[in-house]
């Protein structure tokens, strides 16, 4: 059965489990995440829509790979076709990142599938301590990394890089493509 976007009712349900799991009130998480009480509220009720950096941001303030919050629970065979997946888009830049395998008990990888367009580059903050993103590119040109330092790349090239400081993704091409597996130490 094909997923195309998001599932509100996995992203609502791991919210209420890992809020209560950390024992965070609304309130508090919502300040934590720096995102206002009522979306964190609606979010937790299966509505809303919920962009990339506000889930990163949850994310975050819970202590969780941004995976646990979107990942529906996991079948012992599993096939995404290409364009299936739970996609989420940002908000901010011409990004897409399609979760195809979250780190199962006992590994602390993840592995995501990102679309980018040319256009604003994809800012992001940093993830929790000991994260390392290792990026090869399958289709199109990207410049990515440290914020600070990033580099361009071509199909099959291969980055890998702190996520636990800033960094950053632009297409330098139409349709450009990448594979990222984030490591969680």
């Amino acid at each position: 059965m094909p997923n195309t976007g998001a599932p509100l009712e996995v992203i609502a349900a791991s919210l209420r489990r890992e809020r209560e799991r950390v024992g965070l009130s609304l309130s508090e998480l919502a300040k934590r995440a720096g995102v206002a009480k009522s979306t964190l509220s609606q979010l937790e009720a299966g509505n809303g829509n919920p962009s990339v950096e506000t889930l990163w941001a949850l994310g975050v303030a819970l202590d969780v790979p941004f995976s646990r919050l979107v990942d529906p629970p996991v079948r012992q065979v599993t096939v995404i076709r290409a364009g299936e997946g739970a996609a989420v888009h940002s908000e901010r830049a011409p990004y897409t990142a399609t979760l195809l395998s979250s780190c199962p008990p006992g590994a602390r990888r993840d592995i995501y599938v990102l679309n980018l367009e040319p256009g604003a580059p994809r800012e992001s903050q940093p993830h929790m301590a000991g994260t390392r993103e290792h990026m090869v590119v399958s289709t199109g040109r990207v410049r990515a990394g440290l914020t600070d330092d990033p580099v361009d790349l071509g199909p099959g090239d291969y980055l890998v890089y702190p996520g636990d400081l800033p960094h950053t993704a632009v297409a330098l091409a139409p349709g450009t493509s990448i594979v990222l597996v984030m490591e969680h130490v």
